[in-house]
């Protein structure tokens, strides 16, 4: 890990935002039906828009003269630090929005809590990237809502994709020294109190989706320490091909 608390801090929340935006992204023409194909690069826009904001300012506090483009597409899987859940793959539509989903119920409160941060440019960045976010979680929410308690099949299917994909939310809101400086610092919130946030919320949202999350569930770590599952290198393999067959491209 780099020994400066701010720069890994600034990638961690780079990443997750860089890494889902590669994910829905990727829905673009693929969707179900094209309002949820719109809306689903709308979402990616916006963060890729939070990306260059993280991974700018990691940039510049490391001094070596790297850019965002050049943290986001020269650097090994081993050196991002995404949580596991965004890099969870896209093989269903029903996954893929409860992804999105509880992303966005941890995401929310952590950009809010942000706002109020110690630091100037931290506080800024969680300032234009809050507003976004606020939209994704509504849309999301309602969509997991209306499934969830929709047909038997949609229910089915949105049950399914929480017991999956809730294994890696635990990850969120487990502090190590990176969020333990940054706490100490006024720079960053204490996790224990987004994780009493995510809990109250996420209690309330899948009751009204009539959905339950699994208990008992072992949580799994590392993405943010670098430690990824076998998906993130296929990702990462894609989404930097260009730009390491041609070396230097611009646009």
């Amino acid at each position: 890990m780099n020994d400066n608390p701010t720069i890994e801090f600034a990638l961690r929340m780079g990443d997750n935002c860089l890494i889902l935006a590669q994910q829905v992204g990727a829905w673009c023409g693929h969707a179900p039906v094209v309002e949820e194909d719109i809306a689903f690069a709308n979402v990616a826009l916006d963060l890729i828009g939070q990306t260059k904001l993280w991974l700018g300012y990691a940039g510049e506090l490391e001094g070596k003269g790297r850019s965002a483009d050049d943290l986001a597409f020269l650097r090994d899987v081993r050196q991002f630090r995404n949580c596991l859940l965004v890099e969870q793959p896209n093989d269903e539509f029903a996954k893929a929005l409860m992804r999105q989903f509880l992303f966005d119920a941890w995401h929310h409160p952590m950009l809010t809590a942000l706002t109020k941060s110690s630091n100037a440019r931290i506080a800024e960045i969680a300032e234009k990237s809050v507003k976004e976010v606020s939209y994704h979680l509504e849309r999301s929410h309602d969509l997991i809502t209306r499934l969830g308690d929709g047909s038997p099949e949609s229910h089915a299917k949105m049950q399914e994709a929480l017991n999956d994909l809730w294994r890696f939310t635990g990850e969120l809101m487990t502090p190590d020294s990176v969020d333990e400086a940054l706490a100490a610092d006024g720079a960053a919130p204490e996790l224990s109190d987004i994780q009493a946030e995510y809990t109250a919320y996420m209690r309330s949202a899948l009751e009204e989706a009539t959905l339950v999350a699994p208990e008992k569930v072992h949580m799994y770590q590392g993405g943010k320490t670098g430690v990824h599952t076998e998906k993130l290198g296929h990702l990462v393999a894609e989404m930097q091909w260009m730009q390491r067959a041609y070396p230097g491209l611009k646009w």
